[in-house]
């Protein structure tokens, strides 16, 4: 565990599917740890994505977001590996809440095969779901 994992205070967290069409949300209590889809983002663009997270911010108040960080199978980063790492680190500075990248190598495969439609949100609530497993 992390100093920064070790230090969470209680309140909302906000878990993040990343995705350049769509970003899973889901929502938690420090308290309970019972991870929950929340919604779907969509948007034409990275700003009108950011003005969806900020009114989820603010309506939310997390004391963190959680950010599946996607790799291969064999744990080697690729493209999108730092795409989501520049996303936390976008929304640690827009909005001053700390981020947490959670290995998400296998949430979506996971949901996937439960559901046929768009899981963005399911793989967000089983990425926040593996980071209260994990601490």
């Amino acid at each position: 565990m992390s100093k920064k994992q070790a230090e969470i205070c209680e309140g909302s967290i906000l878990g993040f599917d990343f995705g350049l069409r769509r970003i899973g949300v889901a929502i938690a209590n420090s308290v309970t740890r019972q991870a929950q889809a929340l919604t779907i983002i969509h948007g034409e663009s990275n700003e009108a994505k950011f003005q969806a997270i900020e009114k989820l911010i603010v309506e939310w108040q997390p004391v963190l977001c959680v950010i599946g960080l996607p790799m291969h199978p064999d744990g080697v980063a690729h493209e999108m590996t730092a795409r989501c790492t520049r996303f936390a680190n976008q929304i640690e500075g827009r909005y001053a809440v700390p981020t947490v990248l959670v290995d998400e190598r296998y949430s979506s495969a996971v949901i996937a095969h439960q559901r046929g439609e768009h899981i963005d949100d399911q793989a967000a609530a089983l990425i926040l779901q593996q980071y209260f497993d994990t601490v």
